[in-house]
């Protein structure tokens, strides 16, 4: 399994972009459709307005992507994210310019 340190943000039940969202180590299967993040699988669906995976227990919609350096990874509000201690070294040196582990250009 591949391993990322991503943006995740709840979307379920929350108005947009406001919902609670972390840095976190991701483990991916290897086709990309699967991911394990803090003991839930979601699962990638292109149908949802504003999510990519959602928890194939609960149903609720979740937004993974890469993290920007900016920290701009909310489009429409200023929430921060809870930074998990797995991914906060590599997060931190993310920041400050060094590549995030798995990735060459970021």
């Amino acid at each position: 399994m591949a391993e990322r340190v991503m943006f995740i943000q709840l979307k379920t039940g929350h108005n947009t972009d406001r919902g609670p969202c972390w840095i976190s180590v991701v483990r991916f299967s290897k086709s990309w459709r699967t991911a394990h993040w803090h003991d839930k699988t979601l699962r990638r669906w292109q149908g949802m307005a504003d999510a990519n995976f959602y928890d194939v227990e609960t149903f609720e919609e979740y937004w993974l992507s890469g993290p920007h350096r900016d920290r701009a990874d909310t489009r429409y509000s200023n929430v921060r994210p809870t930074i998990d201690d797995d991914a906060r070294d590599s997060y931190e040196a993310f920041l400050r310019g060094a590549s995030l582990p798995g990735r060459k250009h970021g």
